[in-house]
């Protein structure tokens, strides 16, 4: 028995329309009205918002609140779940209390490390790895069975999502077989990480067609628009597992700075009709880092829009 109907990405992906997702960060603070406000920019343009867990290992408002209030406000919420602040009783009684309220879709996540954020003393959990966090919610979902053994009757109905970086090294035929594994433990899409190199992450997806993968498993391309060549040499060298190429930073920092945040926005609409031809490619993930105002304009650009409306 489930508690919920399928979710709606799903059906999008299912359906062979390219998927849109994005996302959006919480507050640190108890402010509702941010998501709300980050939720109605975006809610037009795209299948289900992500909402980060915890990101950069800053505290902030949690997923699940947020997720309910955009569940509230009609939209599709896509939960991210990282296995570093919750051992396995937590993890999988939040996965019960999202499916409670008809949140459908969950993202399984590792977490970045505590040291990284703003409460570098705390102590990690590390309980499950992103892997195992996906073979049990695939466990609840299709055997109504909790990790202790207990058995229910109301299943969370939880389309798997999962991320992926091309670029994180030491090489893509290495990135491509720990995917592989993700495909194995069940989940259902891939969120990818920033693409700038498109020839890297090309190659990644050659590996993966000729593992038969993307008959497997939906992957999102991710795309994040640049507001300024600031901020792409920033990325370049200061953000782990992100490759943007010289040639990048050359292109907006070749233009004046009044119109590099243009020039960054077209990049990103470039990027997605190119990734329109990779094989395998199912649908786009945009990370519009607190700029979620011009996630509209990337996606009508883009040639996704308007949203296809499925039954």
């Amino acid at each position: 028995m489930s508690v919920t109907t399928p979710s709606k990405l799903q059906k999008m992906i299912d359906s062979g329309n390219f998927a849109v997702t994005s996302e959006v960060g919480p507050p640190r603070s108890a402010d509702g009205a941010v998501i709300e406000h980050k939720g109605n920019l975006i809610k037009d343009y795209v299948d289900a918002i992500n909402v980060t867990d915890n990101q950069t290992s800053v505290c902030r408002v949690c997923s699940l609140a947020c997720c309910i209030r955009l569940k509230l406000m009609g939209l599709e919420a896509c939960l991210q779940m990282v296995t570093r602040d919750r051992n396995r009783i937590a993890l999988q009684s939040d996965i019960l209390g999202a499916a409670s309220f008809g949140i459908n879709n969950i993202l399984c996540l590792t977490g970045d490390h505590q040291h990284f954020g703003d409460h570098p003393k705390c102590a990690n959990v590390f309980d499950l790895d992103s892997i195992q966090l996906i073979q049990t919610v695939k466990m609840m979902r299709d055997e109504g069975k909790l990790l202790g053994g207990h058995e229910f009757a109301v299943r969370p109905q939880m389309y798997i999502g999962a991320a992926a970086n091309p670029f994180a090294g030491p090489n893509v035929a290495m990135r491509v077989s720990r995917l592989a594994k993700k495909v194995a433990a069940g989940v259902q899409f891939i969120q990818t990480q920033c693409i700038y190199n498109m020839d890297t992450f090309k190659e990644f997806m050659k590996l993966m067609v000729d593992r038969g993968l993307h008959e497997k498993v939906a992957i999102l391309a991710g795309i994040t628009p640049m507001k300024n060549v600031g901020m792409a040499k920033y990325m370049q060298k200061r953000v782990p597992g992100i490759d943007v190429p010289d040639d990048i930073i050359r292109r907006i920092g070749g233009v004046p700075k009044e119109k590099q945040a243009e020039e960054g926005l077209t990049l990103a609409v470039e990027q997605i009709q190119e990734l329109k031809e990779v094989e395998g490619v199912r649908g786009f993930h945009i990370m519009a880092i607190e700029w979620e105002e011009k996630v509209g304009e990337i996606v009508e650009r883009g040639g996704l829009f308007p949203r296809p409306q499925l039954a």
